[in-house]
C-alpha cells in the first residue's frame, strides 16, 4: 500500500465510470462534521429545496463527476438498532442522492455471510482503492492507496456482494 494519497478530489476527477464508496463503521468521529452533527443532535434538518444551506464543495465534486458519466454508488454497513451517528447520517443522505450518488443500507444482521472488507474504502474504476483508516473511537487517521489487481478485484466483489443485498436508501428506515 502506498502512503502517497491523493486528495479525493484529485482521484474522482480522474475517474472515467464508476466510483463505490464502502462504509462500515457505526460512529464517526470526523473533524469537519462535529459542528454539523451537534446542530443535527439540536434539532437542526436541512431543507433539501435551499440549496445553499447545506451544498458543499464534495457535492460539486460528486455533481461533477456524475455529470461526466461516472456512476457513484454507495453502500453503508450498519448495527441495529442503529448508533445516533448512523441517524445522523440517514438524514443527511438525501444530500448525496441530490448530488448524483445513488446509496443503499446493509444491516449487519444481513451480512453474516458475506465478507466485508476490513476498512472503508472508495474504489476508483475499478483499478485503485484508497483505504481509510479510523481509531476505536472513530478518529479519521489516514488514508491509503492500493492498486494491486487482486486486492482491487477481491474489493470490488465485496463491494458488488454487499450492494446486491443492501436496501435503497428511500426503503431503509431506521
Amino acid at each position: 500500500m502506498s502512503r502517497n494519497v491523493p486528495p479525493f478530489a484529485d482521484l474522482l476527477a480522474g475517474c472515467r465510470r464508476s466510483a463505490v464508496h464502502l462504509e462500515t463503521r457505526d460512529v464517526y468521529g470526523v473533524a469537519e462534521e462535529d459542528a454539523d452533527f451537534a446542530a443535527w443532535r439540536d434539532g437542526r434538518r436541512y431543507d433539501l429545496d435551499d440549496r445553499s444551506s447545506w451544498w458543499n464543495d464534495f457535492h460539486d465534486v460528486v455533481s461533477d463527476a456524475v455529470s461526466r458519466g461516472v456512476v457513484m454508488r454507495r453502500a453503508r454497513v450498519v448495527s441495529e438498532p442503529v448508533s445516533e451517528y448512523i441517524g445522523y447520517e440517514h438524514s443527511c443522505t438525501p444530500q448525496n442522492i441530490e448530488a448524483g450518488e445513488a446509496v443503499r443500507w446493509l444491516p449487519r444482521r444481513l451480512a453474516s455471510d458475506l465478507l466485508i472488507p476490513g476498512n472503508d474504502l472508495w474504489i476508483f474504476d475499478d483499478r485503485l482503492i484508497r483505504f481509510s483508516l479510523f481509531a476505536g473511537n472513530g478518529q479519521f487517521v489516514t488514508d491509503v492507496v492500493e492498486d494491486s489487481d487482486d486486492v482491487v478485484k477481491r474489493h470490488a466483489e465485496a463491494f458488488e456482494s454487499i450492494w446486491d443485498r443492501a436496501i435503497p436508501h428511500e426503503d431503509y428506515r431506521i
